[in-house]
């Protein structure tokens, strides 16, 4: 059986690694081995963080949708709790943005719950 030699194959191996960890510092960006691992980290986080912004964003849409409803004089949980029972079908995102961009459509709705 014929010789195998494997330079070309390892290099193109390290430039790949080398290629993904572009613009990090120190080691991480030089190194095959910490590289590695830079990648590794980097990979786990950015899975989890992409899990994690869903719940960032129902945060921000229920930080908005409360701060617009006070200053009508009702509380978040009472008005969404209200919504449900009038069978008002708007969820919280289009409803951040109708409070941010429409106040007066928001107005309303506000008006139909009460």
């Amino acid at each position: 059986m014929a010789r195998v030699k494997r330079g070309t194959t390892k290099a193109k191996r390290r430039r790949n690694v080398l290629k993904q960890v572009k613009g990090y510092r120190l080691g991480r960006s030089k190194k095959e081995r910490q590289a590695r691992e830079a990648i590794q980290h980097a990979g786990s986080y950015a899975f989890a963080h992409r899990r994690k912004k869903k719940g960032d964003f129902r945060r921000l849409w229920s930080v908005r949708i409360n701060a617009a409803s006070r200053a009508y004089g009702i509380s978040y949980s009472t008005l969404i709790k209200k919504l449900k029972d009038k069978g008002i079908l708007l969820n919280r995102k289009m409803l951040s943005e109708i409070a941010k961009d429409n106040p007066e459509s928001f107005e309303r709705i506000i008006e139909k719950v009460k």
